[in-house]
């Protein structure tokens, strides 16, 4: 069988010239190297080195085998360094976050973590809540940025920050200025986000808590369509203010006065107790750092 000191040998002799140099090289006797590359040339039945000539000349065939040989040493050495290092390398990194995340904060975290891993490569994932932390169960991604709606023991949850949402519609919609009760308006339709969505579970339940019915509601499984929604004239809907304070300055939503507030969403990250790493240590206070669902989202430019 192939080892790598008959490779090593191989090597050296062809780096060194001669049989002599490598057996120094290699802290062994010039006869173990001689019978290292000839347990190999006996193995494939070949000719590494020619024999005639009075230096260590490769064959045209050991000139074949040292390029292999080069890249099996070389691999062994990284394996090794890798293994005996306290380090785990990361080379692929799935993470998950709702469209919110994506349209606001997200280019600075993964800038700020391909700044310190340059040679990681982040795969995204954009779903809705639920998918994301069925995935992260499954343990087919890494990482996920979702409202903090799950409760469950094989999970770390870290908090990140809040976002305040109000009530929104067209222009059309709502032309008067009234302060409005949610009873008033239970009247409208309502956009409203499916229990998929961390958001459409915390609004939906605090809907419930208050005794609210809508008489009509339309479900959006994305943020996009809910706004657009909501700009169309289709109902009301709950909107991120940060996010859409473009669209508000330019008219394109108005705001509802209403005689109360809603609730926070309170956002977090989460990873699985038994994968936790010095590197998702280290993207949580990344997250933690970078974490503002204020900052110019894409959809900002086109209002």
């Amino acid at each position: 069988m192939i080892t790598f000191k008959q490779l090593e040998a191989i090597y050296w002799i062809a780096e060194l010239g001669s049989f002599a140099s490598a057996a120094e090289k290699l802290n062994t006797t010039q006869s173990a190297i001689s019978k290292r590359v000839q347990d190999f040339e006996l193995l494939f039945d070949v000719e590494i080195f020619d024999r005639s000539k009075r230096s260590a000349r490769l064959t045209e065939k050991g000139a074949e085998a040292l390029d292999y040989a080069k890249t099996l040493l070389e691999d062994r050495d990284t394996f090794i360094e890798r293994i005996s290092s306290q380090d785990v390398l990361i080379r692929q990194f799935r993470l998950g976050v709702t469209e919110l995340t994506a349209m606001t904060w997200l280019p600075n975290l993964v800038k700020s973590i391909k700044a310190e891993y340059s040679g990681i490569n982040i795969e995204p994932m954009v779903e809705s809540s639920a998918a994301l932390f069925d995935r992260l169960m499954e343990d087919t991604i890494d990482l996920i940025v979702i409202p903090d709606v799950f409760n469950d023991s094989r999970c770390v949850s870290v908090p990140l920050g809040l976002v305040e949402n109000a009530w929104m519609c067209s222009p059309d919609v709502h032309t008067s200025n009234e302060t409005l009760s949610l009873s008033d308006l239970a009247n409208f339709t309502m956009l409203v986000q499916g229990n998929k969505s961390g958001t459409g579970l915390v609004y939906g339940r605090w809907l419930s808590s208050q005794g609210i019915t809508p008489s009509k509601t339309i479900n959006c499984e994305s943020l996009l369509a809910q706004i657009g929604f909501a700009m169309s004239g289709l109902g009301v809907s709950y909107l991120p203010i940060a996010a859409v304070s473009s669209l508000l300055e330019t008219g394109h939503l108005k705001r509802l006065p209403m005689r109360s507030n809603m609730p926070h969403v309170r956002y977090a990250l989460l990873y699985r107790h038994d994968r936790l790493s010095q590197f998702k240590q280290r993207v949580v206070e990344l997250a933690k750092t970078y974490c503002d669902f204020s900052v110019s989202p894409i959809y900002g430019a086109t209002a």
